[in-house]
């Protein structure tokens, strides 16, 4: 249904900190680098996500988030402890949601311009 995404982040290196970190533990990479812009994604030149360099830049409103897949529960936890690490903030630690099923193993977080991300898997246990 998409092709990308692109959100506004008001200092282009400190948001491509957290994100090298945060997708980078979920095997996602930077796929193309510019002055103003930076994509992510898993084949070069094919951005899924991309950054782009808005000094007004703000974060959407309550009950919006971006949820990344992840390949596996402790690539959740990484991706967590990466972000936190790169300057994210802590919006609920990796674990499991039975909200939400009861194969649903989640983390939240914030990223630097106040955008909600999620990294997510839902899937049973090998």
């Amino acid at each position: 249904m998409l092709h990308h995404l692109s959100i506004g982040v008001r200092d282009l290196a400190l948001a491509a900190k957290f994100y090298d970190a945060a997708l980078g533990a979920l095997g996602f990479k930077r796929v193309f680098e510019h002055d103003t812009a930076i994509g992510y994604g898993v084949e070069e030149d094919k951005d899924l996500l991309c950054l782009k360099l808005r000094p007004d830049a703000a974060a959407p409103g309550p009950g919006f988030h971006l949820a990344f897949a992840a390949p596996s529960r402790s690539s959740v936890a990484a991706c967590h402890a990466a972000a936190l690490q790169a300057g994210g903030r802590d919006n609920g630690a990796a674990g499991l949601r039975p909200d939400y099923g009861p194969n649903y193993y989640a983390c939240f977080l914030i990223d630097p311009d106040g955008h909600h991300i999620e990294a997510v898997i839902n899937a049973p246990l090998p």
